[in-house]
């Protein structure tokens, strides 16, 4: 998961196009939506989704598993791809099912950029 998102933000600048971005980042693109494909399939009647698990229980300093990532850096990587579907798919994900992202987005003074 960490290393998806790595591959993620190494894409291209906010202010390209979706197309332009996709040509740009081809991997960071089709990484992104094999991720939010794995965490949006559905649970099985005894076992949750772990992609799902790792998605809601990232960045938490409780779990044992989550892993650390700066929340600054997440937030403006969201600003800046907001032009394209995947980032705000991921961001809507992160947002209904993380509270820590969620508490983190809500304190920020300047959501108008995520607007």
């Amino acid at each position: 998961l960490a290393g998806l998102w790595t591959v993620f933000t190494l894409g291209g600048v906010g202010s390209k196009s979706t197309p332009q971005l996709e040509q740009c980042s081809p991997l960071a693109n089709q990484s992104l939506l094999l991720l939010l494909v794995l965490a949006n399939l559905t649970d099985a009647p005894d076992t949750p989704n772990p992609y799902r698990q790792a998605i809601i229980t990232a960045f938490s300093s409780s779990s044992p598993h989550a892993f650390q990532i700066n929340f600054n850096s997440l937030y403006t990587a969201l600003c800046e791809q907001q032009k394209s579907d995947q980032a705000t798919l991921l961001l809507y994900m992160l947002l209904h099912q993380n509270g820590n992202v969620r508490t983190y987005v809500l304190a920020r003074t300047d959501i108008e950029n995520l607007v």
